[in-house]
């Protein structure tokens, strides 16, 4: 009964997560890099602070925590490193769409940020829980490598004019380079949380509720992926010149991007709060708790491609496309499951 309660509260992140991209087509009169830069502020700063404000036993400081261990600096610097993945994944949904660009990128995240966690604490993936992992995350890339397969038939079956209505700049080649880097590069947020294990050791040892403990070292990475980010969007914006979009539009599209950048950050946070909050009905060293990353990335291309259908990125591919997404959803869906059948 804990499990499910924990894959639902995940799940619920998750749609967040997958949401939280939509709010882009109602910001107006900005650059990508203006945008990218706003929502950044709210869903790598301004929320996960809260969040970790939150967790804050009382009686101590949000420094003391963050600097137990000596891992603090190991844990932005991943968060550096996932910043890379955060910035190509925002260029991914440029190229691909919501649908095809998460799905690319979140299967490669899926598939390092789980396994390279297991492979550093020496866990044999041929045996016992390992290979349950193993076989977890190997069916979870099955069913993201078919939905990238459908993205890929979705192509070859549309006209240039029909790719372009769906997707304004899509570009199949450079958008699937890009998401593979994303996901390889996202990965590291999964490490970073692993490097701050002992700060929610110490969190937890001072009372917090275990559905909070982890939000201190979220922030941590969401502060090492916000300088990355911001350090590309200034430069992207002196670059292109467009320092005028935060000076030249009105007090009322001020407030109409700076709410939809709010809405955005605030659902891609909810993925993470929802993570470390799911994580606590899982027993500490299970199966679940290590997939639990894999889950997540797993229902985040699950939604995105529900996003996906309901905003017709899909219009147009053909019968047989259709299927063969379905079929990769349905994979997905058995992947959750899996680990604990197994």
């Amino acid at each position: 009964m804990n499990t499910i309660i924990g894959l639902i509260i995940i799940a619920i992140g998750s749609i967040g997560q997958s949401s939280s991209y939509v709010p882009i087509k109602k910001v107006k009169n900005w650059s990508w890099e203006s945008f990218w830069l706003m929502q950044g502020l709210f869903a790598w700063l301004l929320f996960p602070l809260l969040g970790a404000l939150l967790a804050l036993p009382a009686g101590s400081s949000l420094f003391e925590i963050l600097s137990t261990g000596g891992n603090l600096w190991k844990v932005v610097g991943y968060g550096m490193l996932w910043g890379i993945g955060g910035l190509t994944f925002g260029l991914s949904m440029r190229y691909l769409g919501i649908a095809l660009g998460q799905s690319l990128a979140l299967g490669t995240c899926s598939a390092f940020g789980t396994l390279i966690p297991a492979l550093l604490k020496g866990d044999d993936l041929f045996s016992g829980n390992g290979l349950v992992l193993l076989i977890g995350v190997s069916i979870a890339i099955a069913g993201i490598a078919i939905i990238g397969y459908a993205g890929a038939l979705k192509s070859s079956n549309m006209s240039d004019e029909e790719k372009k209505k769906a997707v304004k700049d899509f570009a199949l080649k450079k958008g699937i380079i890009i998401a593979l880097l994303a996901g390889v590069t996202s990965a590291c947020f999964n490490l970073g949380l692993e490097a701050g294990a002992p700060i929610k050791a110490q969190v937890l040892a001072m009372g917090t509720s275990p559905l909070l403990a982890l939000n201190p070292v979220i922030l941590l990475v969401t502060i090492g992926g916000l300088i990355t980010n911001a350090l590309y969007c200034l430069f992207q914006n002196f670059k292109n010149k467009t320092f005028k979009d935060y000076t030249t539009i009105s007090g009322k599209t001020w407030a109409n991007n700076l709410s939809f950048c709010a809405l955005a950050g605030l659902l891609w946070y909810s993925q993470f709060f929802g993570l470390g909050a799911g994580q606590s009905f899982f027993e500490p060293g299970s199966v679940m708790m290590a997939f639990s990353w894999s889950i997540l990335m797993s229902l985040n291309v699950l939604f995105s491609n529900v996003w996906g259908i309901l905003l017709k990125e899909w219009k147009g591919a053909g019968q047989k496309t259709i299927l063969v997404l379905v079929a990769g959803l349905l994979i997905l869906i058995v992947s959750i499951i899996a680990p604990q059948v197994f």
